[in-house]
Formats: structure tokens, C-alpha cells, sequence
């Protein structure tokens, strides 16, 4: 009785979530996926797909996708330097360390969001796409969504920082990803970008798939308390390109095993046979959480060794992740 009544309640609390049109009631660790082939847009797998999820840093996706907008139609260029403000200088980690009254320059934003998921980097570019105002610039960013045919995503800020309206779905994420690739393919490659050097320090990929599952090549993390750890990947193997949402898993570790499954179950399913793991230097491969130390945990995949790590301590000068305070980002 009590397993069928708390499956019950569960979905009681989904229907009335659909129908309130908001995510405020939020179920971290209950995860909602899609797998989609990227080409076609058929989706091969999901599981709570429609149910709406905060999205967290995965916000940023649609950050980068008005910035390459801007960028093509020639009202931004990748060298064009960007000021920093108290109220972008502010932002909750995980963030860069702008100081108010420096400037960032547009190709180092687009890379400190896709490597670090930088939230003060993220502001700057939404305030200065948005004449200098953020919630304009979230305002733009949901009628983009709209255009796309993401009818169940709200944007409240350009960094993915804790907001209850701010929303999405797994489906409408699998459409943003779609529409990055298809419409901006001359930027796709940064979501690929395994480190970039700033202030004398290289900042390391967030996404735990990169060298490690074969044809892994880009796109995001996120996290938040509420929303649990999200991730959105891309990843081609044979002439199968395949588009993975995971939301709300109660872990990194959990996240990334549950995508690496999904991506395995949706090669399978277009027949493409899954490529192992990648080994390096004849050893098991480390997926880092961000570079940190402290072995922590270890799963195995077709005899693969995934191992995940705890940080101990932050570079120097920078406010990374792992120091981040409840309900903001750490991945």
C-alpha cells in the first residue's frame, strides 16, 4: 500500500505542478530525461520529459545562443569588451571574481560559461545584450524560447541563479540544444573547449563527459539544491549524433552514469553499436568533477573505471564552484 500511495501522491503533485504553470514545487533526485538523434529530432527515449524542472546553469545555453544571435547579425563581435557592474561583480558563484569597473571581453564570457559556468561572466553578457539591464535581457530570452518552440521555459536572469518562475523542461532544453547546433554551427565547437587560461590560471571544462565518452563534444552542466544536478550532451558516434537530457539527478555521479546509460540506450537503439569508454595512457580514465583532489567515488562501465573526486581547495583569487552557498551552482 504505501509504495502505490506514495506513487500516487508523486503524481498528483506532477499534474498539479503542470496545471499551476510553475516549477516551485521542485523534486530533486526524481529525474526527468529525453534522447533525442539531433538530426531528425525523433526522440528515441524520456521519462517525465514535459514535467517543468529549474534549469540552473543550464540557463546559460540560451545566454550563449543570443550571444552567437548578436554575434551573426554584427551588433557584438568576439572582441568587443564588455563592462562589469557592482550588480554583475555580485553574483553568486560559481563566478570568475569580476571586480565593478573592469571589462570582459565577449570571447572570454563565452568561455568562461561553457567551461566554468561563471555567473558574474553570464551577467555581464546579459546586461550588456540587454542595454544594460538583465531582466530585460531574461525577457528577450524567454520570447526566444518561445520563437523556438520551447512553450514551457521562463527566463528570469541570464546565469540560471535561483529564481522560482524561472523554468524549463527536459523537451524544451532537447530543442535548444538542437537549434544551437543547427542555427550556429561556426560556435558549437566551444562547448567542446576542455580549459581556457585566465588570470594566470586555466579554468577546466565542467562537463564530465568530455574525454571520456567517445564522440562526447559539448554542451552543459547546472546545478542548484532545488534543481538537482542537470546535464545536457551531445555526442556523435558513427553517422548517429545524439542530443541527452538529464534532470534532477540526486548526484554528479548518479547524473552521469544515467546519461552515459541514456546515450548507450539511444545508439542502440538507431543502430549504432556504443563505443567503450576512453582509456588514457593505458590506465582507467578520471571523470573530475573540476579538477579537484581527493578520491571520493568510482563506478564502472564495460570495465571502465569513472571516478569522481571532492575538492579540497580553490586556485587562488578565484571563486570557484565548490565554494558556492546553498541553492547557487557547484557545477
Amino acid at each position: 500500500m504505501r509504495p502505490f500511495f506514495s506513487r500516487a501522491l508523486f503524481s498528483c503533485v506532477v499534474v498539479l505542478a503542470a496545471f499551476s504553470g510553475t516549477a516551485r514545487a521542485q523534486f530533486a533526485g526524481h529525474v526527468s530525461s529525453l534522447v533525442i538523434d539531433a538530426r531528425t529530432g525523433t526522440v528515441l527515449s524520456e521519462s517525465d520529459a514535459d514535467l517543468q524542472r529549474y534549469p540552473a546553469s543550464l540557463t546559460k545555453m540560451m545566454t550563449l545562443y543570443m550571444t552567437f544571435q548578436a554575434l551573426e547579425r554584427g551588433s557584438l563581435t568576439l572582441q568587443d569588451s564588455m563592462p562589469v557592474s557592482i550588480h554583475a561583480s555580485t553574483q553568486a558563484p560559481s563566478k570568475l571574481g569580476l571586480r565593478p569597473g573592469t571589462h570582459l571581453g565577449v570571447e572570454q564570457a563565452i568561455l568562461a560559461l561553457v567551461t566554468k559556468s561563471a555567473n558574474d561572466a553570464a551577467c555581464v553578457l546579459g546586461e550588456y545584450l540587454g542595454g544594460g539591464d538583465e531582466t530585460r535581457f531574461a525577457a528577450l530570452m524567454t520570447e526566444q524560447a518561445r520563437r523556438l518552440g520551447m512553450a514551457h521555459t521562463t527566463f528570469r536572469n541570464a546565469s540560471g541563479l535561483p529564481d522560482p518562475d524561472q523554468v524549463t523542461t527536459a523537451r524544451d532544453l532537447s530543442v535548444l540544444a538542437r537549434a544551437l547546433m543547427r542555427d550556429f554551427p561556426q560556435y558549437y565547437h566551444y562547448f567542446g573547449v576542455r580549459e581556457f587560461p585566465f588570470r594566470r590560471h586555466m579554468i577546466p571544462n565542467h562537463d564530465p563527459l568530455l574525454g571520456v565518452y567517445q564522440g562526447a563534444d559539448g554542451f552543459k552542466t547546472g546545478y542548484t539544491d532545488l534543481a538537482g544536478h542537470n546535464l545536457v550532451s551531445s555526442a556523435q558516434q558513427g553517422q548517429v549524433r545524439l542530443i541527452g537530457v538529464v534532470l534532477g539527478a540526486s548526484s554528479n555521479e548518479s547524473r552521469n552514469q544515467t546519461m552515459i546509460s541514456l546515450l548507450d540506450g539511444g545508439f542502440s537503439a538507431s543502430g549504432q553499436d556504443p563505443l567503450p569508454l576512453i582509456k588514457r595512457s593505458g590506465r582507467y580514465y578520471a571523470m573530475a568533477r573540476h579538477g579537484g583532489s581527493g578520491l571520493h567515488r568510482s563506478h564502472l562501465r564495460r570495465g571502465i573505471m569513472l571516478v569522481s573526486y571532492r575538492s579540497r581547495g580553490a586556485p587562488r583569487g578565484l571563486h570557484h564552484s565548490w565554494a558556492s552557498r546553498r541553492g547557487h551552482h557547484r557545477s
